[in-house]
């Protein structure tokens, strides 16, 4: 840990700086962008009947949309106002009233014919609904009855036959941390959240590579580095707010480099709305770009390593930084031996970057007193995720970019609640301050007075899956209780998933909208209980942004849900009827409460219980982790991590697949049109240099196959790595296999192999067994 503190936020240059203009054409008017004004009056005419409400929430509570850690409209990175899209979009959420009863209880079968969207736009979820097998309408019912009837089902059940999921829809850190305690009071470790299919990979790599699972840096260390570099991180498109500080770090003289399959446009240039200079000419971001095969990157980090040795080779000293190795670095040896054994050869075909550009960003980095490394879902979405992270970690440690300011490792989250969702516990590997091994479970059991379950716990993807094991199994899934989240459109094989949902006994949805998984047929029962929204929590709550402040946000007056109840106090009150025997054991008396006991569970926690006002919070770990190279592992020193490079199981004449962001937040979906580059949600982006190979043209319709699932779309001419597509998520994942998970963090597979075909000869060809021939050579191919 840091024992330097964040000194708060900088001014920023008010000064002209036109060689960093997009275009001297006000606004950016005739170019393919986002419209931010538009969109800000169309939210406000979304929320014109609570507008005062609307403006509070604002104001004064802290951003439920991406993990910048917006408060009000503050941040501690910059000064001066801060407002996005991203934040706008997701008001509705928090300022919508119940949703009509007529619609409510309408035929189930007309409420299937929507979309999620469509169903979100509906309302708030009034009160407790049930509906069993066969009816064809949810049903009122009382909260009394609805939590009597979960109990009652939790008490006759194995507590491995039981799962617990928390999303990170505005979740706060005292309600994760509940749901932890109480997941364990009831017997099970079967408890997962949001960060499982997003940043685990980040959490279990940065662990083993320098001994704590965050992000090592604050977003002031982009202002004034030499490099800062994303990695698979489209971050102006989900965190818009970062684009300020882009800005802010180009006028400092910053090169940001971008590495991903897909140049794009977002991260190239970008009218910054709360900026005037940038509002009115745009930004350039993007120094250079590297665009890597999907699935490449370990051997694109193994390239730059490879330069970096044979410059050390010539002359010692001229890569490595062998101070800080010696005294901070474990591992050396094994890696350099393990990078050298591969061939420029393999490298290049392996990562589809040429050997020149290997050395061009190598070079760069070697000559930088400092760089940040910035990541997302691109590196951790895959089934070596972890190796991905630590490929990265291999390169700070090697150049001592760790530690001190403007270095750094940071895996930028795309939500506002997730980061402290397994440091408060709730997750299948963790408790409150620390992993599950002896010593961990020993200290928190001294705090919570039970004993924790020894078992592992399962995964949000075995979760599912235990669904179908046969009946008499004692890990067989009965009963789920998810507060928040729509499996149907965040995991692969929607249709599998489909079937697991509707194999469950009972299902508890607790949440503050309707999603398509909410209306799946269960076994015995569908229980939806409504919830409130983290600035109708009594008491307020806190949030931990991707920089690790922890932030409190006061509950807002305004309109309720009159039935709405605190998420934490529903679990409270499930847990006491399971065991009323044990009641006082895991009672809350409030959210303060709460607070206090996370500072003792959860010992970098220590000044949460102080945070009760607006404006309150505190960053865990100092400003730098790792501070002056000093990592949190046993002996104090970063691990190199030695790595093969992944075999990419692409088939000779086929594609590889991945899934990317829109117009949206997380899954929930705004627009059918990107603003960025105008492609539709059923475009597929593929090069034109592939599309002209198989007599493909631009807007035609195509389809993308493989043994999993079809997609079928538009072809849509982009600047994608030539070998590799991209279809917008969730909408792609009917093409991503089910049931293959990182084995170190468990994330689901997110990349695949498939054939990519005119849709006319597809389906002129199907009749006669063609395509079924191309998908049988396929599955062969891949294994």
């Amino acid at each position: 840990m840091g024992k330097t503190k964040h000194t708060g936020p900088i001014n920023l240059s008010k000064k002209p700086d036109p060689s960093l203009w997009v275009s001297k054409i006000p606004f950016g008017l005739g170019k393919v962008k986002p419209h931010h004004i538009r969109d800000t009056i169309k939210v406000a005419w979304e929320n014109k009947d609570r507008l005062p409400y609307a403006t509070r929430i604002l104001t004064q509570g802290v951003c439920d949309g991406c993990a910048l850690g917006v408060q009000g409209l503050k941040d501690q990175t910059l000064t001066g106002p801060h407002l996005c899209t991203t934040r706008l979009n997701v008001l509705r959420l928090n300022t919508m009233p119940a949703i009509n009863k007529a619609i409510l209880h309408a035929d189930i079968d007309e409420l299937r014919k929507m979309n999620s969207t469509e169903l979100r736009q509906l309302g708030r979820i009034p009160y407790p609904l049930i509906r069993k097998p066969y009816d064809q309408k949810f049903q009122r019912i009382s909260w009394n009855e609805a939590l009597d009837y979960i109990a009652k089902k939790m008490r006759a059940l194995h507590p491995k036959q039981l799962s617990f999921y928390s999303t990170s829809r505005g979740i706060t850190n005292e309600t994760y941390y509940v749901l932890g305690k109480v997941a364990r009071f009831l017997g099970t470790n079967n408890i997962d959240n949001a960060s499982r299919i997003c940043h685990s990979p980040s959490k279990t790599a940065l662990t083993r590579s320098v001994g704590v699972g965050a992000s090592t840096c604050n977003y002031k260390d982009w202002i004034g580095t030499e490099v800062l570099l994303f990695w698979g991180s489209v971050a102006a498109n989900n965190q818009p707010v970062s684009t300020k500080y882009m800005y802010a770090a180009k006028k400092q003289g910053t090169k940001i480099i971008v590495i991903n399959p897909y140049h794009e446009p977002s991260m190239d240039e970008y009218w910054i709305p709360s900026i005037g200079e940038s509002a009115l000419f745009g930004t350039k971001i993007a120094d250079d770009v590297y665009q890597v095969n999907i699935g490449g990157d370990i051997a694109f980090m193994h390239g730059m390593m490879k330069h970096w040795f044979e410059m050390e080779n010539e002359k010692p000293g001229s890569a490595l930084d062998h101070a800080f190795i010696q005294a901070h670095v474990n591992g050396l040896d094994a890696l350099q031996r393990k990078v050298e054994a591969h061939t420029w050869e393999q490298l290049e075909q392996s990562s589809g970057i040429s050997k020149q550009r290997m050395i061009e960003l190598a070079s760069l980095l070697a000559n930088s007193k400092s760089a940040v490394f910035v990541w997302s879902m691109g590196l951790t979405q895959h089934r070596f995720g972890t190796d991905n992270i630590s490929q990265v970690a291999n390169l700070a440690l090697l150049r001592g970019f760790l530690g001190r300011e403007h270095c750094g490792l940071m895996p930028i989250r795309g939500h506002s609640g997730v980061q402290g969702s397994g440091e408060m516990g709730a997750d299948p590997f963790s408790l409150p301050g620390g992993s599950m091994n002896d010593e961990q479970r020993e200290r928190v059991e001294k705090v919570w007075n039970f004993d924790i379950p020894t078992w592992q716990g399962d995964i949000v993807g075995e979760s599912l899956e235990h669904a179908h094991l046969p009946e008499e199994h004692e890990r067989k899934l009965k009963l789920y209780y998810m507060s928040g989240g729509n499996f149907l459109e965040t995991m692969p094989n929607p249709d599998y998933i489909q079937s697991c949902l509707e194999q469950v006994e009972l299902r508890v949805h607790q949440d503050i909208i309707f999603n398509t998984s909410t209306l799946v047929d269960a076994k015995e029962a569908v229980i939806v209980l409504p919830a409130m929204t983290r600035y109708e929590q009594p008491g307020g709550g806190t949030s931990t942004s991707t920089e690790r402040m922890v932030y409190f946000s006061p509950e807002i007056k305004g309109p309720r849900i009159e039935e709405a109840r605190s998420e934490w106090e529903v679990y409270v009150d499930v847990a006491k009827r399971v065991r009323p025997e044990a009641k006082d054991i895991i009672h809350f008396k409030d959210a303060r409460a709460i607070r206090e006991e996370i500072a003792k569970a959860a010992p970098n926690y220590d000044g949460i219980q102080h945070l009760n006002e607006k404006g309150d919070l505190f960053q865990w770990g100092g400003a730098w982790l790792c501070e002056d190279g000093v990592c949190p592992t046993t002996d104090g020193k970063g691990n190199l991590i030695a790595m093969d490079i992944p075999e990419l199981r692409k088939p000779e004449g086929h594609f590889y697949v991945t899934t990317r962001r829109g117009k949206q937040f997380n899954s929930m979906i705004y627009s059918e049109t990107d603003p960025f580059n105008n492609a539709h949600r059923d475009d597929i982006l593929v090069s034109k240099q592939d599309a002209d190979t198989l007599d493909i043209q631009d807007g035609e319709n195509v389809v993308v196959y493989n043994q999993h699932g079809l997609y079928a779309g538009r072809a849509k001419f982009a600047p994608v790595k030539t070998g590799n597509l991209e279809v917008h998520w969730p909408e792609g994942n009917v093409l991503i296999p089910k049931g293959i998970y990182e084995q170190y963090a468990g994330i689901p597979e997110y990349n695949t192999a498939v054939i990519l075909e005119k849709a006319v000869t597809y389906y002129a060809q199907k009749d006669v067994k063609y395509a079924e021939k191309r998908v049988e050579e396929l599955e062969i191919d891949s294994h």
